[in-house]
């Protein structure tokens, strides 16, 4: 069991014993390591002469793995495997590592927002909805201890769901939080609309107020090149990333009396219970005891 006290200012056990995406996979070589900061650590991982990774912080071994076209390190003692994304092994799905993109926000805020469909017609106009198309229909949210937090029946009419969508349609999604700093959104895919693209963000919290969110996706397009879905992906994102960036207070409150939720709101209402049920504190506005 790995020490974290030393390493990290974050206290939260629910996130400093997790796996945190740091970068993408196949990106450290021998000429090249990789140093970023995690939980307001210094992380340094490097190429092994095996081809494995060793990452270190505060002179500390961490444990580090490559997968889902990430690499991933923990600072404290985390599961022994990561939670699973089991479309990611079927043969004709493209899993593409989409890229990172810096915000000035709090992790949970990031999460949040990629929970909330009520802002597509107006941030992501003639991509991800349109007006009049804004009601937010209702929709079913559970929270469960193996899973965390499942909100399905979600439908949306959107004019570009994704790079190979050719016309608008009501788009079905499924949203999935497996783990507080990553959420995966499962949409229909435009070439078989009975199978859904994944599409993951998961977000790499430097300190309390500043994040990288990386894109990860397992597409089913046999239309577009890697970079065209890329390129994509990294729009949509950078449409939020201004929205994210004007958002007061950074770090998201859990008490929800301080921000009035709407019906729409569902998924974001659970989320913030859920990480008051598992003490975080990191990142957000505790709930007053």
């Amino acid at each position: 069991m790995i020490d974290h006290r030393p390493l990290s200012p974050c206290t939260d056990d629910a996130i400093v014993n997790q796996w945190h995406v740091i970068g993408a996979a196949g990106s450290v070589s021998a000429d090249a390591p990789l140093r970023t900061r995690l939980l307001e650590t210094d992380v340094l991982v490097t190429s092994e002469n095996d081809g494995g990774l060793a990452a270190v912080a505060g002179g500390v071994a961490l444990p580090v793995r490559e997968r889902y076209g990430c690499i991933w390190v923990s600072l404290g003692d985390p599961p022994e495997d990561l939670f699973d994304i089991p479309e990611c092994r079927e043969p004709d799905r493209r899993n593409i590592f989409a890229g990172s993109i810096a915000v000035h926000v709090s992790a949970p805020r990031a999460i949040e927002n990629f929970l909330d469909m009520g802002h597509f017609p107006f941030v992501h106009t003639y991509y991800l909805g349109v007006e009049p198309f804004s009601e937010v229909k209702p929709y079913a949210v559970r929270v469960t201890d193996d899973e965390g937090l499942l909100a399905t029946e979600c439908r949306f009419f959107q004019p570009r769901a994704n790079a190979s969508a050719t016309e608008g349609f009501d788009v079905d999604y499924v949203y999935r939080v497996p783990h507080p700093h990553a959420a995966l959104l499962y949409k229909s895919a435009p070439q078989q609309p009975e199978r859904m693209d994944m599409i993951a963000l998961i977000v790499q919290a430097i300190d309390q107020e500043h994040v990288i969110g990386h894109l990860f996706g397992s597409f089913i397009d046999t239309v577009n090149s890697d970079s065209a879905i890329r390129i994509f992906a990294q729009l949509i994102f950078a449409q939020d990333k201004p929205i994210l960036e004007n958002q007061l207070p950074k770090r998201l409150p859990l008490d929800l009396r301080a921000e009035v939720p709407v019906r729409g709101d569902a998924a974001s209402v659970a989320y913030r219970r859920w990480l008051h049920r598992l003490g975080v504190t990191y990142g957000t506005v505790p709930v007053e005891r």
